[in-house]
Parts: structure tokens; C-alpha cells; sequence
């Protein structure tokens, strides 16, 4: 379902899978956080916030491809929410999409699902955007293996740090880029859309 058109230049915000394709453009599924799965798009953390589901949403799609951010529900289950995001891939390339158009991209348990996805893909030309994400799972799922080109975006007061160790199992991986962001706010640095890591989230999407 299209949600909204920013303007000629930027892409179409999603929030089911699009009903139409068009294999010339680019496609980004977002995947959020543990905090929203359920029927909040702005719950609020004692700690770190609100978390800002529609701003981030806005932020994202104002660029040129197609976002695609669904609200999970509440008790999802990770692996077979992992295998929906998979599926959706393979949708996109039946209908001519290429897989270096496509980048999956999730924040914390987002970002763990999209891992797996991206591990149950296996495609050497997708792409992957980790953002505070990775953490003790990497050790507890060593048959989770990442492909293609990966971006992970970290903040330096959060616990949840490099993914280094995810990727140097990884031999499917084609390209590795990692930042790290420092505002001081933990893991609430990704509840809104901080030009901290959006910019270099988009430019990064922009480049490949």
C-alpha cells in the first residue's frame, strides 16, 4: 500500500508490498525495533525515548527508492519473519529487480531479522545495512552468515557494537563499510532520524 510520494525526485513509502514494480528503480525494506513490534508506531522506552517509527519512516523515503517498511506485530517470530523479508526479495527480482537494487536494513531486532534474511539469501550482489545490531545473537547463531555488500552503523555509548565478528565468518561478503556514531545516547541514537546515521545510511544506499 503507497503510503506517500514525497516529490518527482524521492522514492514511495510502503507499508505492505507494492502492488506494482518497477524493475528499473531501487528498493529498501526497513525493518525496525523490538520496542514497536505491536500496534504502536511511537512507543516510548524509560530510558531511551520515543521511538519515532513514522519520522524515521519520512526521513528514509525522502531519496530516490522505494521503502518498504513494515510494522511487525506483536510475538513475532523472528526466523519467520526472516523468511517473509526473503521471500519479498525473491518477489522483486521475479519481477525483474536486480539484487544489487535491493537492500535489506533493520535497527537492533530489525537488524538481527535482517541478518538473517540476508544469510538465508545468500546473494552476493545484495545489500545489507546492520545499525546497532549486532550483539550476543552473533555468538549463540554461528550458521548466521552474511553476502554481498554491508554497511553497520554503530553508536560508540551503546552496547551493541562492531559487527566484526559477524563478518569475518561471512566469506560471502563483497564489501564492508562500518561507522561509528557518537551522541551520547545510547541505543536510543536510532529511535529518530538522527543526520547522524541517516545521512550516511542514505549515502551509502545512493552509492550502490
Amino acid at each position: 500500500m503507497t503510503i506517500n510520494t514525497q516529490n518527482a525526485q524521492a522514492g514511495t513509502l510502503f507499508t505492505g508490498f507494492p502492488e506494482s514494480i518497477n524493475p528499473a528503480e531501487k528498493y529498501v525494506f526497513y525493518s525496525h525495533g523490538f520496542i514497536v513490534e505491536g500496534t504502536n508506531e511511537t512507543p516510548v522506552h524509560p530510558r531511551f525515548g520515543t521511538y519515532d517509527f513514522p519520522a524515521i519512516k519520512a526521513a528514509l523515503s525522502a531519496s530516490d527508492f522505494n521503502l518498504i517498511a513494515y510494522h511487525r506485530p506483536a510475538g513475532t517470530d523472528p526466523n519467520a519473519w526472516a523468511d517473509k523479508l526473503a521471500a519479498d526479495v525473491h518477489k522483486l527480482m521475479d519481477a525483474g529487480v536486480k539484487p544489487k537494487q535491493i537492500t535489506l536494513m533493520g535497527f537492533s531486532r530489525g537488524g538481527m531479522i535482517t541478518a538473517l534474511a540476508s544469510s538465508k539469501l545468500s546473494m552476493e550482489n545484495l545489500n545489507t545495512i546492520l545499525m546497532a545490531s549486532c550483539g550476543g545473537w552473533i555468538e549463540a547463531r554461528p550458521e548466521i552468515k552474511l553476502a554481498g555488500d554491508v554497511l553497520s552503523v554503530y553508536e560508540t555509548s551503546d552496547r551493541f557494537g562492531t559487527c566484526r565478528q559477524l563478518i569475518d565468518r561471512s566469506d560471502k561478503v563483497t564489501s564492508f563499510k562500518e561507522i561509528a556514531i557518537s551522541t551520547g545516547k545510547e541505543h536510543g541514537a536510532f529511535f529518530t532520524p538522527r543526520q547522524e546515521w541517516v545521512k550516511p545510511v542514505l549515502n551509502w544506499i545512493s552509492s550502490h
